[in-house]
């Protein structure tokens, strides 16, 4: 393919128009880097012609760090038994949701290690409890693995694990566990884990039984270009069978204090370039997110520029990322500012990306807020979020 051919495939992508695998992998490694980047914009302002870039406040809670499955990246993780290992118990689990209520979080994640005695018995006790004691909270929580896993613990089917844990509360489900999906990579980082293809099974499952969620995607573990593209194209087969994905979040390898040591990770030129591609690759997902976290508020700006309508969470608390260096902090005046210095609306949302909050002008910016992912930081302030009319 020529020059030539990749202006034909940016317009028919930024026309609306469907690209193929093999025209995504094209765009990526040799469509010239502005181009790219304004197809992909393209898109963003037919799907969104207000200019609106969404945001969350939630709190990521770990209830474990105790896993069997031992992932080559994952600096969060203790075997069983190890001295380390720690389980929070409910009690604990609901006072930081409690925190996070007073600090104006509409949404919690649960997440932890597969602990071996965790059946579908623990996580719907503890949904419960979630639930029934801030039915404010959203709980968007888990991924496919950890499914698999109290499935397996309990004996029963996946369709029943899904079916009792959306019962006792549970909203939407993480893109958790996706890292790459293609097989060469994913046994490379990832021996113990499920395949990618069990993983979707257990989002089509989900999806059909009304339980929406997110995909993700973790670069820069040593997969190559192709096998990036073939993620996604595994994420966009099973959307156009089930609808159910409401969002790709692709985000970068942290490599401090795990086993892969840094050997392989992905520039930020490259994860700019997939982020733009993904917008025009993904004409059935409606929502694009950057991973600020990972990348660092500049490149999450930049993002801002190549597709990207949200910026995910303030994060209230976040370990497992964090464990592996991921060093960016921010707070929700910080984040506004990244939104509205890129030309863009900033808005607070809920979990299905509805509007609770549109800061139309500077001057309905909560500049008073400092709210960092270092929860300790804030719990003794208690210091409530502004309220923030709707416009």
């Amino acid at each position: 393919m020529s020059t030539r051919d990749s202006s034909e495939i940016l317009q028919r992508a930024a026309d609306g128009g469907r690209i193929s695998p093999e025209e995504a992998l094209f765009l990526y490694t040799e469509a010239p880097f502005h181009a790219l980047g304004e197809a992909a914009d393209t898109v963003r302002r037919r799907r969104y012609p207000e200019g609106i870039v969404t945001y969350l406040i939630d709190r990521n809670i770990n209830y474990t760090n105790v896993c069997v499955t031992a992932c080559k990246f994952c600096a969060f993780y203790r075997a069983p038994k190890h001295k380390e290992g720690w389980s929070h118990d409910t009690d604990e689990i609901l006072r930081r949701c409690a925190e996070a209520v007073e600090l104006g979080a509409t949404q919690v994640m649960l997440q932890g290690g597969h602990h071996p005695d965790y059946g579908v018995e623990y996580y719907e006790s503890l949904f419960r409890a979630v639930s029934e004691n801030f039915p404010q909270l959203v709980i968007h929580s888990i991924g496919p693995s950890e499914i698999l896993h109290m499935a397996k613990v309990s004996g029963v089917s996946l369709e029943e694990a899904v079916r009792r844990i959306h019962a006792a509360g549970l909203a939407s489900i993480a893109g958790a566990g996706a890292e790459m999906l293609p097989a060469r990579p994913r046994t490379a980082i990832a021996p113990l884990k499920e395949s990618g293809e069990r993983w979707l099974e257990v989002m089509g499952i989900a999806h059909k039984l009304g339980v929406e969620s997110t995909a993700t995607m973790m670069m820069g573990t040593g997969e190559t270009n192709a096998e990036r593209i073939e993620h996604m194209r595994m994420v966009r087969d099973l959307q156009d069978e089930t609808g159910g994905f409401r969002a790709f979040i692709p985000w970068t390898y942290q490599p401090e204090n795990n086993h892969l040591k840094g050997r392989t990770q992905a520039t930020r030129l490259e994860y700019l370039r997939l982020i733009a591609v993904a917008r025009l690759f993904f004409d059935n997902i409606n929502h694009l997110q950057s991973s600020w976290l990972t990348t660092g508020k500049d490149v999450g700006q930049l993002s801002l520029h190549m597709g990207v309508d949200d910026l995910g969470s303030i994060m209230l608390e976040e370990n497992v990322i964090s464990s592996a260096g991921a060093k960016h902090r921010s707070n929700l005046h910080d984040l506004v500012w990244m939104i509205r210095s890129a030309g863009r609306i900033p808005a607070q949302r809920n979990t299905t990306y509805e509007h609770l909050a549109v800061h139309w002008t500077p001057e309905d910016d909560p500049t008073d807020l400092r709210v960092t992912s270092h929860f300790s930081s804030i719990t003794n302030k208690r210091k409530p979020l502004p309220v923030l009319d709707n416009a």
